[in-house]
């Protein structure tokens, strides 16, 4: 079925329960790359339940999968995912029962040969006391589906990034096997896994998952401006622009104003970013 812009319109999931316990927290955790030197304290507090144990804000992206668009009708093959958004209404707990809603915020026609652009919206509240607990956003990039109908755009505009040298660049090494430990957070995609399927789709090798990437441009944050207090950051948005190969270093550059922190991911050595228009906002 081609897509519809009224039948993507109408998609919405109510009422989706999901679980997560600390081995979720910690298995994320480590998968971004918390935990490389077991001797540090700070990152100790992540991977680690001997306390209070710490969440990694951007967790919430990947705690309430949903199969939304799974019947939307655009080309999966030329899928790319665009941008993630995450709102924090207050600090993750380590472990906890959620409940989800989800729906499609909006869809733009750029046109029969330059695709469509899909927004979605997931809203998440504590099945404990129904408060609001995150929203997390998607803004997904189907290229064989332009000319369905929609109304002309693009989506909101990114978030702009200061015109001067950042105040800081944190370089952070991922492994090599990297995707095949954060696969377990839930996205077993076969492309960051399987070196034959990655050849014929056009990469020399399996890649790094965006959201990987997108959880290691949150540690670097972590670490240089919050003082590993994740109780810091309220908001992190990005846009996807390159992937990252499992091994790769990503030197995330950094600006601070006040509440609002800017940043860009690359990879140096292949003169790349990754991700663009990143947007940390802070209590």
């Amino acid at each position: 079925m081609p897509m519809n812009y009224d039948h993507l319109m109408s998609l919405s999931a109510e009422g989706e329960r999901h679980e997560y316990s600390d081995r979720e927290t910690i298995l994320y955790a480590l998968g971004v790359g918390m935990g490389r030197d077991p001797l540090d304290e700070t990152e100790l507090d992540y991977v680690y339940e001997r306390g209070a144990l710490k969440t990694v804000p951007t967790l919430a992206s990947v705690l309430t999968r949903s199969a939304l668009l799974r019947d939307s009708g655009f080309d999966y093959t030329k899928v790319l995912h665009g941008e993630q958004r995450l709102a924090l209404h207050r600090p993750l707990p380590p472990a906890g029962q959620l409940i989800a809603d989800s729906r499609v915020v909006a869809a733009y026609d750029k046109g029969p040969d330059k695709g469509a652009v899909i927004l979605t919206e997931t809203r998440v509240r504590s099945a404990a006391d129904g408060a609001p607990l995150f929203t997390v956003g998607s803004t997904v990039f189907a290229r064989g589906d332009g000319g369905f109908g929609g109304p002309a755009g693009s989506g909101p505009e990114p978030h702009r990034l200061p015109e001067r040298a950042p105040d800081l660049v944190v370089a952070l090494e991922t492994r090599p096997d990297q995707a095949l430990l954060y696969r377990l957070s839930g996205d077993r995609n076969p492309l960051h896994a399987d070196p034959a399927l990655a050849r014929r789709v056009g990469f020399p090798a399996p890649i790094l998952h965006g959201l990987c990437t997108y959880g290691t441009a949150c540690r670097a944050v972590l670490q240089s401006v919050c003082g590993y207090d994740h109780t810091r950051i309220t908001g992190f948005d990005v846009r996807f622009s390159s992937p990252v190969y499992p091994g790769e270093t990503v030197a995330t550059e950094i600006w601070v104003e006040d509440k609002i922190v800017s940043f860009r991911c690359r990879v140096v050595a292949r003169d790349v970013t990754v991700i663009n228009n990143g947007k940390c906002t802070l209590q």
